[in-house]
């Protein structure tokens, strides 16, 4: 499953090195045409925000739990083709507080009540197509730069929280109502691990996008 949405991130925002913005000399018209936004000229872009809410799943080790995450976005995305977009972002995401379940496994150890957390930011590349009248296929991926405060890097001392730079990959669907507004579904993946403790979580999130 990670290979699969890492392949489809990659595939679609692959093509996200600098676009030339600049339309062809001898052409008398820009092309306007296509379902991404439509009635934009092929090379132009737009900047975007977008605010996400879902639920994810911390699934390694003695960390198994299902907390609420938030995240914001934002970024830059060119029209390259009549049907699609690609783009670069940045943003932080809240992955919600875990628990922390019978770390011992094999004694019967009770720390329900201790709560730890993970958050980060990222930046990377997305990308976007139009399959059909403002229904979208989306895909993302980059750089995660996350952090655990409560839990310490056993590597390097007390006064450290556990953190480091490491990766995501997420893909969706949605439909855009028009050029400046749209909402969708996604799936997002963030690896988290260091010092032997892994946090990596999944989140399957509600989003909503403006285009100025």
């Amino acid at each position: 499953m990670k290979k699969s949405l890492l392949a489809l991130a990659f595939v679609s925002a692959s093509g996200c090195v600098l676009p030339a913005l600049a339309q062809d000399s001898t052409a008398t018209s820009p092309d306007t045409s296509g379902n991404y936004q439509s009635g934009q000229a092929v090379g132009t872009g737009n900047w975007f925000v977008d605010g996400s809410v879902g639920r994810a799943h911390v699934y390694q080790g003695p960390y198994d739990d299902h907390p609420t995450t938030y995240a914001i976005n934002g970024g830059y995305r060119w029209k390259v083709g009549q049907d699609m977009g690609l783009g670069v972002e940045a943003g932080y995401n809240d992955l919600g507080n875990f628990k922390l379940k019978n770390a011992f496994n094999s004694n019967d150890v009770n720390l329900t009540s201790q709560r730890h957390a993970l958050r980060g930011w990222t930046a990377g590349v997305n990308g976007r197509i139009d399959v059909y009248r403002g229904l979208y296929v989306s895909g993302r991926t980059g750089l995660y730069g996350w952090h655990a405060p409560g839990l310490q890097d056993p590597l390097a001392g007390n006064r450290h929280d556990l953190g480091k730079v490491s990766y995501y990959a997420g893909a969706g669907v949605g439909y855009d109502f028009n050029n400046h507004f749209g909402v969708g579904v996604s799936y997002d993946y963030f690896h988290a691990a260091k010092s032997g403790v892994k946090l990596t979580s999944d989140a399957a999130s509600l989003t909503a996008e403006y285009r100025f």
